[in-house]
Order: structure tokens, then sequence, then C-alpha cells
């Protein structure tokens, strides 16, 4: 799974960083998203969709890996 942030589009709602702290966070400076982390694990995958659906402004984009889907993803955790 991949997951990039646009702080260009970020508008410092924090909703990433209040349902997904350990793997959001808001920047000090200006309160824009930031990533805490750039390797996910796979009981990480559900906040992460969710962080991206919950966005008001489209900054987080999930991108699914190739050739998985979320079924086999879940087989690959246990």
């Amino acid at each position: 799974m991949q997951v990039s942030v646009d702080r260009d589009r970020c508008c410092s709602s924090g909703l990433c960083a209040t349902n997904a702290p350990e793997i959001f966070d808001q920047d000090d400076r200006d309160s824009l998203v930031r990533l805490r982390q750039t390797v996910f694990l796979p009981s990480q995958f559900a906040d992460l969709r969710l962080a991206a659906e919950l966005c008001p402004s489209g900054a987080i984009t999930v991108t699914e890996d190739i050739g998985t889907t979320p079924t086999q993803e879940t087989d690959t955790a246990r």
C-alpha cells in the first residue's frame, strides 16, 4: 500500500491525525498534514483508508498494491 499526502490541498482539519495518530501528524509550524511513517503494516490499512475517506480536502491518497485485494492483505496479516 502506498500513501501520499498533498500539503498544498491540506486544510488542516486534523481528522487524519485524530483518527490515526501513529500514522499522521500536523506540522507544528503550519498545522498541515505530515506522514509519520512511510512503511505500513496490514493492521494499519483500514485506518489509512478511513483517513483518506474522511479528509475533507482530499489531501490523502491511498493506492493499493497491484495484484492484491483487501482480502489478500488480510490473509497476509494472519
